[in-house]
């Protein structure tokens, strides 16, 4: 009976126990937004899409199906910036099939559905879609400076010649008058004899 007690006593011991771990299990969700973009990023990149998806809102999580195989890409999660419902986590990409060795920087766009921060698929990938344009922009904007500091050291050229050619035209100018002052010398003007 003592035997039995004894036990009894240690099964619940491991039935709480094992409640206890459940339970904390169970606490160790992902609840931030930092954590949420970091876990989504990671499924995507080991390419365990079903897992991602876990983590998009339901309104995108079509979306993660039809995205390719990030290729083991590594994946870097900054400060989330949180404002009500809405946040954005600055996220850092580098894709290890890719031609050039650049990181993708861009934001993962984070939405609370019932409580819980999911990501938003599609905004994230606006996010992405304007990287190339961005490019586009910064190389625009670097060759408009170039031509910009090109253009100011030529202007006192562009000055100068300016100058020059609008001297040349008056002298020509002149000339061209004096000639047609030789070749038909100024009448005087006889009025009409048909005139009143």
């Amino acid at each position: 009976m003592a035997t039995t007690k004894v036990l009894l006593k240690n099964l619940a011991e491991l039935v709480g126990l094992l409640s206890l771990l459940l339970l904390l299990s169970g606490c160790q969700t992902v609840s931030t937004p930092e954590q949420v973009a970091e876990v989504f990023w990671e499924e995507m990149a080991d390419g365990d899409i079903d897992s991602a998806r876990k983590y998009a809102t339901r309104e995108t999580q079509y979306l993660v199906n039809s995205q390719p195989v990030l290729g083991d890409a590594t994946v870097k999660t900054g400060t989330a910036l949180i404002n009500g419902f809405n946040a954005t986590v600055a996220t850092r990409m580098r894709l290890k099939d890719s031609e050039s060795n650049d990181d993708l920087s861009f934001d993962t766009v984070l939405l609370k559905e019932n409580d819980q921060w999911k990501v938003d698929y599609q905004q994230t990938l606006n996010n992405l879609s304007i990287l190339p344009l961005g490019d586009i922009f910064r190389s625009l904007r670097a060759l408009g400076e170039t031509f910009n500091k090109e253009l100011k050291q030529q202007i006192p050229l562009f000055e100068k010649q300016i100058r020059s050619f609008s001297q040349e035209l008056i002298r020509q100018l002149d000339e061209f008058r004096r000639e047609m002052e030789k070749a038909a010398p100024p009448e005087k003007q006889k009025p009409y004899s048909n005139s009143i």
